[in-house]
């Protein structure tokens, strides 16, 4: 690759990370937030937390529609609808006049901001393949990793000058300017010849024949639960940090972010050493790294340890996150290049769907307990792991015995 195919490669990789990142800042900018929801609104803790589960559902089933609708009208089309319909539900979280309005909004605001998610992903399938598409997948994830460490940050900077609903006004600004970028430096990479016919039956048949796909599946089945794990994380550590530790907005938003950090490292070293390391076999590694990570989380939260023997399993079970879905999400997409948007919606379906289930499950013993959120990222790595075992490992050892 010569220096300007570098560049435009890079300038790609920038342009596709800023449309993920609104996945993240929408999920994450709000988190510090959230016990002066529960007081602004008088309701509780898991009202609040059901807004993140809307949220959750809506970045699924967005990903289940706009996914097909771009193999059958293109990548922009509805890149562009979506994100204008992403800012028209971020003002009507910031003026929610009570906590059902506010839920409702934030199932939109999810709905609308899966079509960068979605479409992002989609884009890459359609511009590469092989170890190309897991080493350019790590770059975006590079850049897309970035939000989970901005996000809570610039939402705690946000809360310091005015209230929540100021969060929502700024993240309609970040769905103007990806509006601008997606309508003056986005180029279309799927051409008219290449689109799958506007045709229910048959985007319904795509879908059949993926989840019919068993080793699709098992990778699909493996990034879900562990994501699944993740919006547990995600859901439960706002009152796990502030309320039982007693740590500052500014504190956890710091604390969040260098968990931020810990999925750039998982991704970049998939990147960086995928010529020497299959991705199955950092597939394995991250599945370990993920599995011991939770055993000690939920013995460190039983014993109720310092919050520094809290911190590093969980900055090593995010860092497995970044191993994890770099290589799952390139061995599902490899062999789907035909049906990129309907197998990048499934992918994106599944972890959603799984993490709306989690989020609410953590605040079930109340604002004060970690527990359950303990319990449940070791069952979400356990599971990650049967499913890579027992779909993916069974089909690789059938295909070395027939050759």
């Amino acid at each position: 690759m010569n220096e300007l195919a570098g560049k435009k490669r890079l300038q790609l990789a920038l342009l596709l990370g800023s449309l993920g990142l609104l996945g993240p800042f929408t999920i994450d900018m709000y988190l510090p937030s959230f016990p002066t929801i529960v007081e602004d609104y008088h309701t509780s803790a898991s009202l609040v937390q059901i807004s993140l589960t809307t949220c959750l559902l809506g970045l699924g089933v967005g990903q289940l529609v706009i996914g097909p609708m771009s193999d059958v009208q293109g990548r922009r089309k509805p890149l562009r609808i979506f994100l204008i319909m992403y800012l028209i539900a971020s003002v009507i979280c910031a003026f929610a006049p009570n906590i059902l309005t506010f839920i409702g909004a934030r199932f939109i605001q999810g709905f609308a901001a899966a079509g960068g998610l979605v479409i992002s992903r989609a884009i890459v399938r359609d511009l590469y393949s092989g170890r190309e598409l897991t080493k350019f997948f790590a770059l975006l994830m590079l850049v897309g990793n970035l939000g989970p460490i901005v996000a809570p940050i610039a939402g705690a900077i946000v809360l310091a000058f005015t209230d929540w609903s100021g969060v929502f006004l700024v993240l309609a600004v970040v769905g103007i300017i990806l509006v601008l970028i997606v309508s003056f430096k986005l180029e279309e990479t799927l051409p008219k010849e290449k689109r799958v016919p506007s045709n229910f039956s048959q985007i319904l048949m795509n879908f059949g024949s993926l989840l019919k796909n068993r080793q699709f599946m098992g990778y699909a089945l493996t990034q879900g639960f562990i994501i699944a794990g993740i919006f547990a994380y995600v859901s439960g550590i706002p009152f796990v940090y502030q309320n039982i530790y007693g740590v500052t907005p500014q504190v956890f938003s710091l604390l969040f972010g260098v968990n931020g950090i810990a999925l750039i490292i998982g991704s970049q070293v998939v990147g960086r050493f995928t010529g020497v390391i299959s991705e199955r076999s950092f597939l394995k590694i991250g599945l370990l790294i993920s599995n011991l990570a939770g055993a000690v989380l939920l013995v460190a939260l039983l014993l109720q340890a310092p919050l520094i023997a809290v911190a590093i399993p969980i900055f090593f079970f995010v860092s497995s996150i970044g191993i994890i879905a770099a290589t799952s999400f390139s061995l599902a997409m490899e062999s789907q290049g035909h049906i990129a948007g309907s197998a990048s919606a499934l992918l994106g379906l599944l972890p959603f769907v799984l993490g709306s289930i989690t989020a609410p499950l953590v605040g079930l013993a109340g604002e004060y307990s970690a527990i359950p959120m303990g319990l449940i990222i070791l069952l979400a790595s356990l599971l990650a792991f049967i499913s890579y075992y027992g779909l993916v490992g069974k089909s690789s050892l059938r295909i070395q015995v027939s050759k």
